[in-house]
Parts: C-alpha cells; sequence; structure tokens
C-alpha cells in the first residue's frame, strides 16, 4: 500500500494563510477567469439571507480503504464526481490550502427546467489534512459561506459527508433558491458527487441521507447591496458581449 501523503507535511496548520483579495496566477484549461480576481473571501456573516447548515451523507461499507485512502481520491479527482451543469477546475497545484478552484455553472431559468443560465466564479480552498478539506466563497458567489468535505469513520463504516454553512449571497439568489429550483439543483448535485464518489469504490445502492437545519431565519437586509457583485448577471452580460468582443479583437488585429 503506498503512503498516504500528509498535507500537514506541506502547510503545517492546514489552513490557508492571510488573504486579502483572491490573486490569479494561473487558469486552468478550460475555465473562465471571471469573478475571481481582487474579490474579498465571504463568510455568512456577509450573505443576504437566512443561514442553513445543509449536510448530505453516505456510507462507505466494504470498502477495504481508510478514511484518509478515500479523501485522498476525492481530492485528485475532484472534477471527475460533479454533473455536466457544474464544472469545477482546480488550479496544477491540486486542492492544498490557498489554492482556488474555478467553477463554470448552470442554474435553471424557471422551477422544474433544465439549467442553461451560466454562473462563472471559484472558490478558495481554506483548509485542508488528511480527511477533510474546506473551501469558502467570493463576493458575488450564490452563496457567503463554505463548504466541508470529509470521510470519516463510524461504529467501523466509513462515511463520506458534505456540509455547507451558508447564506444566499443577495436578494436575487435568495428569490432563485426559494422559487426558481436553485436550491434543488443544489442537493442535486452534492447527491449526485456522493453517489458517484461511492461507486469508484464499489459501493451500490446506498442513498445520500440529507439533513437542512435553518441556524438564523432572518434576512440581513443590510447586505442587500451585494447585489451588485452578483456572478449570474456578471457571467450573462460578459457571454451576451462576446461578439462585441471578437470584433474589437479583429479591428485591434487590423
Amino acid at each position: 500500500m503506498e503512503p498516504v501523503e500528509s498535507s500537514l507535511d506541506r502547510n503545517h496548520s492546514g489552513w490557508a494563510g492571510p488573504i486579502e483579495q483572491i490573486a490569479i496566477t494561473e487558469v486552468p484549461a478550460g475555465a473562465t477567469n471571471l469573478n475571481l480576481e481582487g474579490h474579498r473571501l465571504v463568510n455568512p456573516l456577509h450573505g443576504f439571507g437566512p443561514l442553513w447548515q445543509k449536510t448530505y451523507q453516505i456510507r462507505l461499507p466494504g470498502t477495504g480503504k481508510t478514511a484518509a485512502e478515500v479523501m485522498r481520491v476525492w481530492k485528485e479527482r475532484f472534477p471527475e464526481f460533479h454533473p455536466a451543469e457544474s464544472r469545477f477546475y482546480p488550479s496544477l497545484a491540486g486542492i492544498h490550502p490557498g489554492e482556488v478552484l474555478f467553477i463554470d455553472g448552470t442554474v435553471p431559468a424557471l422551477p422544474n427546467t433544465p439549467s442553461i443560465l451560466p454562473v462563472s466564479s471559484g472558490v478558495m480552498v481554506l483548509y485542508e489534512d488528511e480527511t477533510s478539506f474546506t473551501v469558502m466563497t467570493p463576493e458575488g458567489f450564490p452563496e457567503s459561506g463554505w463548504n466541508t468535505f470529509s470521510v470519516s469513520e463510524i461504529d467501523g463504516c466509513l462515511y463520506a459527508q458534505v456540509q455547507s454553512m451558508a447564506r444566499t449571497t443577495d436578494p436575487i439568489y435568495e428569490f432563485a433558491f426559494r422559487f426558481m429550483g436553485s436550491s434543488e439543483q443544489q442537493e442535486k448535485i452534492w447527491r449526485h458527487v456522493l453517489t458517484h464518489l461511492a461507486a469508484v469504490f464499489g459501493v451500490e445502492g446506498e442513498n445520500v441521507t440529507q439533513d437542512k437545519k435553518c441556524l438564523d431565519p432572518k434576512i440581513q437586509w443590510s447586505q442587500a447591496k451585494n447585489i451588485w457583485r452578483n456572478a449570474g448577471v456578471s457571467t450573462i452580460i460578459y457571454k451576451m458581449a462576446a461578439p462585441l468582443r471578437w470584433i474589437s479583437l479583429k479591428v485591434k488585429r487590423r
């Protein structure tokens, strides 16, 4: 058995260093560098909607693996486990503290309709160890907060888990989560991720359990101003302006 590389060998604390604004030094192939450069990281205090803790979990019986071995595969193959409407692009360094994961996704335009509206942004790896890692969102992202991905052993059985603690970032996202199907799409994505991770280790037929807790029902109206950084609106404008950018490039070359 190959030894599992310890993240603590790379970063004694496991935490990303202090950061005021995201600075992009490289863009993975296929990713869109949009709504990240110069943006601050935000926590639930910066969000608009109610504060939710959402936990998604799946059993991994009979894998013959340790929690660290499962997590190593999860990190190395992270983009593979996501559905087409939620594409992740890790940096060349991979999932390590301080690294950015680029995201190109789509969301429904109406409830119970295909995901067609584009959203380009990303998240930063805040923390990492052998059995877990946590990502934090930037300004303009649909939610303000963090997601923690972990593998643990409970009563002799491994469990893989995704847990988020976040608020919708602005009124547009809150409306989308409440009425346009974005909340259901989010749940679908994490069920897809955990089910496909389990399949890699030969686990079939296990259901993903979900637990949702509203930790604070208040709307933070003081954060409605976040709408000016909305990554969805910015992405749509960017996509619509593509012909103008193409014409401008042609003119400059001439």
